[in-house]
């Protein structure tokens, strides 16, 4: 059997997705000292046992260290394989030098990820200018699309929805979960004059009057693109939005801000952990690995 690990606030679903594929749980401890340096410590006996290590990749320079040292003292103990299952993978924005000087951090980050793990599982990366995992990781990927569940839940908590993307970029993401939700749908044209400068296009909208909204997107990050879409979906006396994020990282104060713009609900993935999450996706991940092995 294999054995699956986790960070401190990924406990719950390591041990829900134990009992699926099912996995045996490991221990381990991540100590931090006073300087800001990490200890990994691992309790359970690796020798000889493929290895899973759940860890959403929020926040990722905080935890980059402590899961590299974690696959390399696996395979020191004697680990035949260590996989990394991180539902949120981070370092996947910046997919170009932008400007002069730029670390193309995508490129960089799957470099240091697939020089210690020997596969990776996720869900939804945001995969823009890289079309497929296989352009930047040099190990096996498995990438897991939370469509069907969203479109579930709207579905079953939803009357009468109209789905809206916040950005033309959410165009074919959009798409597939309203096509999914048999829901008509719609999306906003977005001008960014700066990370916290975004003019979003009045959409034309009056056949819809009498659907709720719901604004999907993949990453809720500083809340910018959602607020500026509810904004002016209330200026045109539409209902309050719902607000569907697959990964909710909601920087700084994004979701008391999203709430106070006049967002009517505020919904997430439980792809990094949040008050928010209402769309669990561990049998996802549990029926993926039952395929995959």
């Amino acid at each position: 059997m294999s054995l699956i690990f986790s960070f401190p606030d990924n406990i719950d679903q390591a041990a829900s997705l134990a009992k699926e594929v099912p996995f045996q749980l490991g221990g381990m401890e991540i100590h931090h000292f006073p300087d800001g340096e990490s200890l990994v410590q691992i309790k359970t006996d690796v020798k000889d046992q493929d290895v899973n290590l759940y860890c959403s990749l929020n926040n990722p320079d905080s935890k980059a260290m402590a899961i590299m040292f974690f696959a390399k003292t696996a395979k020191e103990l004697g680990a035949k394989s260590v996989r990394l299952i991180t539902p949120y993978l981070g370092y996947m924005r910046q997919d170009k030098r932008f400007n002069e000087g730029e670390a193309i951090t995508s490129r960089i980050f799957a470099s240091f990820l697939s020089q210690h793990f020997d596969s990776l599982v996720t869900i939804d990366p945001h995969l823009h200018r890289h079309k497929t995992m296989k352009e930047i990781y040099n190990i096996p990927t498995q990438v897991i699309h939370a469509a069907d569940a969203i479109a579930n839940w709207i579905k079953e908590n939803i009357d009468k929805s109209v789905l809206i993307g916040p950005d033309e970029e959410s165009d074919q993401w959009v798409a597939d979960v309203a096509h999914r939700a048999n829901a008509a749908y719609t999306v906003l044209t977005k001008i960014r004059h700066g990370d916290k400068d975004v003019e979003v296009s009045v959409p034309d909208i009056d056949q819809y009057r009498d659907y709720t909204p719901v604004l999907v997107d993949d990453i809720i990050s500083t809340g910018h693109t959602m607020i500026a879409a509810i904004e002016h979906l209330i200026e045109t006396k539409m209902k309050p939005p719902v607000c569907i994020g697959v990964h909710g990282v909601f920087a700084g104060n994004a979701y008391k801000a999203m709430q106070l713009a006049g967002a009517g609900k505020i919904i997430t993935c439980n792809t990094i952990l949040h008050p928010s999450n209402e769309i669990d996706l561990s049998n996802l991940i549990a029926e993926k690995l039952k395929r995959w092995g």
